[in-house]
């Protein structure tokens, strides 16, 4: 399955999840996403029940999603780290 826009540009999967807190982090992702203005589409069980959730992006753009995706990712882990050290002192 693949989602167009009015241009007939193609959206790709950029995150796929089956786990329990697929749809929180999935919702996660697409703020983060739409907050570095990439366009997003959120496809999940709601939808289709046979589905793991999704976050496509417009195929021009998986690339520069991929790197936002790792770099929260990154900051999420050193804000954490960051968060211990502080609570311990």
């Amino acid at each position: 399955m693949t989602a167009t826009t009015q241009n007939e540009e193609s959206f790709i999967p950029v995150f796929t999840s089956g786990n329990h807190d697929a749809e929180m982090e999935a919702l996660t992702i697409q703020g983060i996403l739409e907050a570095s203005e990439i366009p997003t589409l959120l496809v999940g069980p709601h939808m289709l029940p046979s589905l793991d959730f999704q976050v496509h992006v417009p195929e021009h753009l998986a690339a520069k999603a991929q790197e936002v995706i790792e770099d929260a990712r990154r900051a999420g882990s050193s804000a954490a780290e960051e968060a211990e050290l502080a609570s311990e002192a």
